[in-house]
């Protein structure tokens, strides 16, 4: 697709609608009218959840399009709106499969122990992003180590000092 004809038609509907069906990504060169229209992000995220990135502000923080983005781009909730950021749906859908996502999460669910379960299970290192309460968590201490031993550095001191936990590095 040639990138200067979609710049010359990046506020026709219709021609982005089929630019961006057959590689979402595109969108980065629609109108920003186009960017904030929800069938057109929608359609780009149905073909590539990165295309995330190019929607307006309003639909990133539009709960059902940026669902959507992780649905099929976990690692997109990094785009999302502060407010979705601090959504628990949004955030446990994303570190689900993608743990890296707690980074963005709010304050308030890095200390959520489920969320906080779910994204060291498949990213043990996240765990430096976990609260200083759920980084002195057995559990959660275990389930991180367990998945890469490197998590032990960022553990709470009490539990670096825990037997079982030493156990899981040695």
């Amino acid at each position: 697709m040639d990138i200067e004809e979609i710049k010359k038609n990046s506020d026709n509907k219709d021609f982005i609608m089929k630019v961006v069906s057959k590689e979402g990504k595109l969108l980065d060169y629609a109108s920003d009218e186009l960017k904030n229209d929800k069938e057109v992000v929608e359609t780009a995220l149905n073909q590539d959840g990165e295309a995330l990135e190019f929607a307006s502000d309003k639909l990133k923080d539009d709960k059902e399009v940026v669902m959507l983005g992780i649905k099929k781009a976990p690692w997109t909730a990094c785009y999302a709106s502060e407010r979705l950021k601090a959504d628990r749906d949004v955030i446990k859908s994303s570190v689900e499969t993608y743990g890296q996502t707690l980074y963005f999460a709010s304050e308030e669910l890095r200390d959520d122990e489920e969320i906080v379960k779910a994204a060291v299970t498949n990213k043990g290192l996240i765990i430096k992003y976990a609260s200083f309460r759920l980084r002195d968590n057995k559990e959660i201490a275990t389930l991180a180590v367990e998945q890469n031993k490197e998590a032990y550095h960022f553990l709470s001191p009490r539990l670096k000092q825990d037997e079982d936990i030493k156990k899981l590095i040695s």
